[in-house]
């Protein structure tokens, strides 16, 4: 890799990362605004490639921050040559939005013993993609506002998710938590919540948590209690993981930030302020969290995009 590829991409995490830093800092979750706008109309989804296929990880939180700055109304996003295959053009003097493409490949060192040792190589690849809103002549298709399922329907899907997923839900008491030795979820009866849609989002949050298991995705929660940058980073992840779990079961996230959110903030600031890797990793443990979700649905295949670093 050159020193000018590393550049760029450390320029990449830079400018992403300050982005999210500058919103946090008004006490802002930025990965919450979707839900707050007034064009929303409750039809939030995953901002959606030109296939249809979403998009995952921290290219979610990119492309909800830039609809909203914009006022795009599409959820469709694509390349110029993707909008040219499909016999539309961007218009001229349209400004596109980055994205970017995280994976990695192994490479093979011979050490001065002889042994062919294998390096885990990442590595970031930005492109551009504009919305449908900025590009003629797409087909109405990429136009149309998917319709919104009856209230009482999503949450009895999303019941169903729940359920599938096998995780040991107890109810009671004042908290929601997860409980990594003795592997269950703890959540307050349903009757405490605000809203259905409130005890849908938080049981999200808790259910990220719960795929840290070392029998399921096995992330480190041994510093949990007693680290703050750890907890920080952890309550990250299940914050986004019920983000991007919500828009997929089609329930609004809890809004109203928990009474642990203000410390949070904090950490996640001094978090984000000396790794500007952090919200890429965060991400892409929430997205391979709700991956492993929905891979515990009946009919279901597992397969990762390999967008999120």
């Amino acid at each position: 890799m050159t020193r000018q590829t590393t550049h760029q991409r450390s320029d990449l995490y830079s400018r992403i990362t300050d982005t999210i830093i500058a919103e946090l800092e008004q006490r802002v979750r930025p990965w919450m605004q979707p839900w707050t706008t007034a064009h929303a109309n409750d039809r939030i989804t995953r901002p959606l490639r030109h296939n249809g296929q979403p998009y995952s990880g921290i290219n979610v939180l990119l492309l909800w921050a830039e609809a909203i700055a914009r006022g795009f109304s599409s959820a469709t996003w694509m390349t110029y040559r993707q909008a040219r295959d499909l016999r539309a053009a961007v218009r001229k003097g349209e400004t596109g939005t980055t994205v970017v493409f995280a994976s990695s490949f192994i490479r093979s060192q011979t050490s001065d013993s002889g042994e062919e040792i294998e390096h885990d190589i990442p590595f970031l690849k930005a492109y551009t993609v504009f919305n449908a809103d900025q590009i003629t002549g797409l087909d109405e298709r990429f136009h149309q506002l998917a319709p919104v399922a009856d209230p009482i329907a999503r949450l009895a899907d999303a019941d169903r998710f729940f359920a599938n997923t096998g995780a040991l839900i107890r109810h009671g008491g004042s908290s929601a938590y997860y409980q990594p030795a003795r592997d269950y979820i703890q959540m307050p009866a349903f009757e405490a919540f605000r809203d259905a849609g409130s005890y849908v989002a938080i049981l999200s949050h808790e259910l990220t948590h719960w795929t840290a298991a070392p029998h399921r995705l096995d992330r480190d929660l041994s510093r949990y209690a007693r680290d703050n940058s750890a907890r920080a980073r952890e309550e990250l992840i299940a914050e986004l993981g019920s983000c991007f779990l919500c828009a997929d079961l089609g329930i609004v996230p809890e809004l109203e930030p928990r009474p642990d959110h203000a410390s949070y903030l904090d950490g996640w600031l001094k978090v984000l302020a000396g790794d500007k890797r952090a919200i890429f990793a965060a991400a892409g443990h929430a997205q391979r969290a709700v991956s492993y979700l929905h891979h515990l649905q009946p009919g279901t295949e597992s397969g990762g995009e390999g967008e999120a670093a």
